[in-house]
């Protein structure tokens, strides 16, 4: 992969980037696109129980998107519990879920960010490892305002989901 290509595509290859996703559905008009991928050495049980602390913190630079709180090292079960609606990492919605294959979540109150969809999808590659997609779908209005941010959306959101990502890995390893 091209370095331009990492802000948008990192850790994905062609073949899981050419599929559908649930947030397609979710923002059938959108206009722009990133996805993110890693492999995790845990069972998609696993990984999901992860995914569902979502609801309590954003699990990436916690200085920057979770007030200097740290995000729970420790599952809560009461979080797995999911329903339509709910709250995930105080700015989305849980918009749709299949248990140990995809949390999809939808802004709550485009602004400061445009419209946008997320579905974190769970693939299982064997026995023991897993593979994390994410995809991001964003529909920006044409504006001046959307000309300025839409270049550095993808390095942006590759920081944040990339830390992300790589501390929901290593809390679903630990996990056993």
């Amino acid at each position: 992969m091209h370095w331009s290509e990492i802000g948008r595509f990192w850790g994905t290859t062609a073949e899981e980037r050419g599929r559908r996703f649930p947030c397609d559905s979710i923002l059938p008009e959108y206009n722009d696109a990133y996805y993110r991928g890693i492999t995790v050495s845990a069972t998609p049980k696993v990984l999901f129980r992860w995914l569902c602390q979502l609801r309590a913190a954003p699990y990436s630079y916690d200085w920057i998107d979770n007030l200097g709180r740290t995000s729970p090292r420790q599952l809560n079960h009461e979080l797995e519990d999911l329903e339509p609606g709910q709250r995930f990492m105080t700015i989305f919605d849980l918009a749709d879920f299949e248990r140990d294959r995809h949390v999809t979540l939808r802004l709550r109150r485009p602004g400061l960010f445009p419209p946008l969809a997320v579905t974190y999808c769970i693939d299982s590659t064997d026995q023991k490892d897993c593979r994390l997609i994410v995809k991001l779908v964003l529909q920006f209005e044409p504006s001046l305002r959307s000309r300025l941010i839409r270049p550095l959306g993808p390095w942006l959101d590759w920081i944040m989901m990339r830390r992300q990502l790589l501390n929901l890995k290593q809390l679903a390893e630990g996990a056993g």
